[in-house]
């Protein structure tokens, strides 16, 4: 067997799997699907901030206000007035496991208010870029979460809020590379609670995040960098 041969045989499997790793590493992020069957699903964690705290958090839904997006009339999380007490300001927070997450990937979810509102909601949707569920102490703290992904009525006007499901996603973009993180939904309502001038009852359903898909420029270097290989393969057997 000549030099070139062995040479051939011992780095073309380690120069294709380098590339195939570099792809699948292109394509790698956070994946996953939640339609809150049960309340709270594994691995995600409830975090009461409201100031004065009051009797609920975020719970099971109850269709008879309204009936879920997707799955059985109570599969959704729940939030409403009850974060507080009396006249309080609302910072009620659900947040997502732990996980790896890449520019590309892509977060969407529902969440509507009640039919006929007459008090206006807010929902914020944040990232912490070292995950966990630190979100400080305080209706005002926001923690590690600090990056504000989506806002839903944040001007907290009366019919600001959507009374159907309604789908909002956001793309992440301008990590330095695989971060481990975590998402925070945020039900706040500035003077809220039974006494407030604000809050009713908002709902949260198919929460979704999506692997960032390869761009073009990825599936090209594969290509030619396989084909570049095959020459090499051609040369060493004449070799």
């Amino acid at each position: 067997m000549s030099f070139a041969h062995t040479i051939a045989r011992t780095t073309i499997p380690t120069i294709i799997a380098a590339l195939t790793l570099g792809v699948a590493a292109s394509a790698s992020a956070a994946t996953l699907t939640e339609g809150f069957d049960t309340m709270t699903p594994a691995g995600w964690t409830v975090v009461n901030n409201s100031v004065p705290l009051g009797t609920n958090n975020w719970f099971q839904g109850n269709p008879a206000v309204f009936s879920s997006q997707a799955g059985a009339a109570n599969a959704y999380a729940g939030a409403n007035f009850h974060s507080g007490a009396g006249v309080a300001d609302l910072s009620d927070w659900l947040i997502t496991p732990t996980m790896s997450f890449n520019n590309g990937d892509v977060l969407s979810f529902y969440t509507r208010t009640v039919d006929a509102p007459a008090f206006p909601d807010g929902l914020e949707v944040r990232f912490s870029n070292v995950g966990g569920t630190n979100v400080g102490s305080g209706a005002a703290s926001v923690g590690t979460f600090g990056q504000l992904l989506v806002a839903v009525n944040s001007d907290l006007m009366v019919d600001g809020y959507p009374s159907e499901w309604t789908q909002y996603s956001y793309t992440f973009t301008g990590l330095a590379g695989a971060t481990n993180g975590a998402i925070g939904f945020r039900y706040f309502v500035p003077n809220g609670g039974p006494l407030g001038d604000n809050s009713d009852y908002i709902g949260l359903d198919t929460v979704s995040i999506t692997g960032a898909v390869p761009e073009p420029s990825t599936w090209m270097m594969l290509a030619v960098g396989l084909g570049g290989l095959g020459a090499l393969r051609a040369r060493a057997k004449r070799s």
